[in-house]
C-alpha cells in the first residue's frame, strides 16, 4: 500500500511539474506602440531663420514618459520625432536600452538653441550619451537627420503642443 501512495503523489508531482513547465513556455504578445502626433516643432537656421524641418512630434513629459522615451519600438518616420521636456535646466544623459533602431539625440538649451548633438546612437546599448551641456530639452529623431538637415550647434528650434 505504501508504494502505491507514493506512486500515486510521484505522478501528481509530475503533473504538476509539467503543468508548470509549459506555463513558462508561453509567449506573451504586445502590440506595437503606435506614434501618436502630440505637437509640431520647426527647426531653423541660426544664421538666417529660414526653415531646416519642420517635424510631427510625441511629447515625453511625464517621469514615466521621459524614461521610456522610444523603447520597444521598431521604426519612425523621419519626418517625427520625440521631444523630451524636462522640468529642471540639466546636464541630461540618455541611453538606448530597449530601443530598437539608432537615433539622432538634439540638445536643446531653454532658450530653444540646439546646445549639443549625440549622433547615430546605436539601439539596445546601455552607453551613457551625455548632453554635455546643460539642457532643457532633448529631440530625438532618426540616425542621420542631424547631418542630412545640416544641424549646427546655436540653430533654434521651436514647437507648439496640439
Amino acid at each position: 500500500m505504501k508504494n502505491f501512495k507514493f506512486g500515486i503523489y510521484f505522478i501528481i508531482g509530475m503533473l504538476i511539474f509539467q503543468s508548470c513547465k509549459e506555463e513558462s513556455k508561453k509567449v506573451i504578445k504586445t502590440e506595437p506602440v503606435a506614434f501618436k502626433k502630440e505637437g509640431e516643432l520647426t527647426i531653423f537656421k541660426s544664421e538666417t531663420d529660414s526653415v531646416i524641418v519642420p517635424l510631427n512630434i510625441e511629447i515625453a513629459d511625464s517621469e514615466y514618459e521621459t524614461q521610456t522615451g522610444l523603447m520597444y519600438r521598431q521604426s519612425m518616420e523621419n519626418e517625427q520625432g520625440m521631444l523630451f521636456v524636462f522640468s529642471d535646466v540639466a546636464m541630461h544623459s540618455f541611453y538606448m536600452k530597449n530601443t530598437e533602431f539608432p537615433l539622432d539625440l538634439i540638445f536643446i538649451k531653454e532658450n530653444m538653441s540646439i546646445g549639443s548633438f549625440q549622433e547615430n546612437a546605436q539601439p539596445l546599448s546601455e552607453s551613457s550619451l551625455s548632453s554635455k551641456v546643460p539642457v532643457k530639452y532633448v529631440l530625438e529623431v532618426n540616425a542621420g537627420l542631424v547631418a542630412k538637415w545640416a544641424l549646427k550647434v546655436g540653430d533654434s528650434v521651436a514647437y507648439k503642443k496640439l
